[in-house]
């Protein structure tokens, strides 16, 4: 029998009035402004609601971002809920509130300079790596160089073209002041997706004094319209970081990681490099490439990384979760254990320890998509000086104003020669 129309009417209403209601604003704070606890000493996370107090919100509170350890229903007073957790050993905690198809989240770490990595290296690490070097520097560089407008008054660009292992190309921007004269050296490499690189990007750096090399990180021109990236994107580069990843020898971060190593390879061999400065830089994927290159390379003199992604590939080993690109993957049909094995010479923690200059590292304490404990256990196992900033209330995506300050600082250093601020 259908329903009535006085019940539809009233069904009608309840709709309406559900899609009127605004939307559930949260702000979580931790009850220490830099997240950071001693074992044994619980957090506790305020959760401030804007304008209402919502009823019947959960929430669930995760160690490494992986193991449940508390959950429950908010009860809010004053538009105020508060919710607590604790652990007594080195890690982080994870506290995530689902409103609206959204998660809202609050990070702490506890003794994170204690924070472990999670898979031993390969015997063979150094052998491998030292081995595809031998392949690249087996193939010419050739660097192609063609000048295009840099719009900027003072300063040149060119589109550089370089080769690569098995037939690969490597392209970028290059870019630099007026003039010959030898100039510190800025390698950037970029985050992950499939997109042109903005001739910004290099020319900004290149208007206060640095050499640029700006490198895209496929085998693609740097300048080709955005359906021509999405068409790449949604074909050959579809899910590119699983291209390979049950093989060392296949997988598709050898290409990039190997193109870092000659983009370093190529500044410090120019003749206006000033043989004093030669800093590497990027973000998530280029965060990556970033301490690979600084790993691999000797020439690299500073290294600046936010919120790096390919740390801790084995996390779910220590129950907490792995980062980014979340390589070994029981859904793609592909063998784990060969995956895991594949993933241990591309781990970020493993090219930390071999690193022979200062780094720079931002991270967030809410970040899902490079979860904070496999960020901690790369930095803890760079053996050089450093500075790790620690922002609490940043995801993946930002808020990074305090890290994008002390990168500022340590750009200007390392241009002007003078000592890195390391706090």
């Amino acid at each position: 029998m259908p329903p009535s129309r006085p019940l539809l009417l009233q069904a009608a209403l309840a709709i309406c009035t559900l899609a009127s209601l605004p939307a559930v604003e949260l702000t979580i704070d931790d009850d220490r402004a830099d997240g950071v606890y001693q074992p044994g000493t619980p957090v506790t996370w305020i959760i401030t609601a804007k304008d209402q107090a919502p009823e019947g919100l959960t929430y669930s509170v995760k160690s490494g971002g992986a193991l449940e350890i508390a959950s429950g229903t908010l009860a809010f007073a004053n538009g105020k809920a508060n919710v607590s957790a604790t652990l007594q050993q080195a890690g982080t905690v994870l506290l995530s509130v689902p409103h609206d198809g959204k998660q809202s989240y609050g990070g702490a770490a506890y003794d994170w300079k204690d924070i472990p990595v999670s898979a031993p290296e390969p015997a063979d690490f150094d052998a491998f790596w030292k081995s595809k070097i031998a392949e690249l520097q087996a193939v010419p560089a050739s660097p192609m160089l063609e000048p295009v407008d840099s719009g900027a008054p003072g300063v040149k660009l060119w589109k550089i073209t370089m080769g690569n292992i098995r037939g690969s190309k490597i392209h970028g921007y290059l870019a630099r002041p007026d003039g010959d004269a030898p100039c510190p050296a800025m390698l950037i490499v970029q985050w992950a997706g499939v997109y042109p690189l903005s001739k910004d990007w290099s020319v900004g750096p290149a208007k206060n004094g640095w050499l640029v090399l700006d490198l895209i990180a496929h085998d693609l021109p740097v300048d080709e319209s955005k359906d021509f990236y999405a068409q790449q994107n949604a074909g050959p580069l579809k899910n590119y970081t699983a291209i390979g990843n049950d093989d060392r020898d296949t997988s598709y971060f050898l290409r990039m990681y190997l193109s870092c190593y000659r983009g370093a390879d190529y500044l410090s061999g120019r003749p206006d490099w000033n043989h004093k400065t030669l800093l590497v830089q990027g973000g998530s994927q280029g965060g990556l490439q970033t301490i690979v290159t600084a790993g691999l390379h000797p020439a690299v003199t500073v290294a600046t990384a936010c919120v790096p992604a390919g740390c801790d590939h084995s996390g779910a080993a220590l129950k907490r979760s792995p980062g980014w690109p979340f390589w070994i993957n029981s859904g793609n049909g592909k063998d784990v254990q060969k995956q895991a094995v594949a993933s241990t010479y591309y781990d970020v923690v493993n090219f930390a320890r071999r690193i022979q200059c200062p780094v720079l590292v931002g991270m967030g304490l809410i970040d899902t998509t490079c979860a904070p404990a496999g960020v901690f256990a790369m930095f803890n196992q760079i053996p050089t000086p450093k500075r790790i900033v620690i922002m609490p209330h940043a995801n993946h995506m930002g808020p990074h104003n305090d890290y994008y300050g002390a990168m500022g600082s340590w750009w200007n250093a390392a241009k002007d020669e003078k000592p890195l601020p390391m706090q």
